[in-house]
């Protein structure tokens, strides 16, 4: 019988990035926002997002009360939460998942 050896592989990302690591940005329902508002806003902060998705993800927190429209690491993840919340839009507390 070999003994056993243990590979190690390198790790590519930090420990807390990995899924289930990430931060989430999530926008809560208000009175105050329109649907234009929020899209705007959306399509504005967060990277990748047009307009078409802005009003998709303004639909979405209408009818389920929050969307999270953005997870990623935590530096990007405060940066889109602050930006969104000086916008107007109404924040949940930043979270990990």
């Amino acid at each position: 019988m070999t003994g056993s050896s243990t590979v190690e592989l390198p790790r590519v990302q930090e420990p807390g990035e990995g899924l289930g690591g990430a931060w989430r940005v999530i926008v809560l329902n208000d009175d105050h926002n329109t649907f234009d508002g929020v899209a705007a806003a959306l399509a504005r902060v967060i990277p990748g997002v047009t307009l078409e998705e802005g009003y998709r993800i303004a639909d979405k927190i209408h009818n389920t009360g929050q969307a999270i429209v953005w997870a990623g690491p935590r530096e990007p993840a405060e940066h889109y939460w602050e930006q969104l919340n000086d916008s107007g839009l109404t924040m949940a507390p930043l979270e990990q998942g």
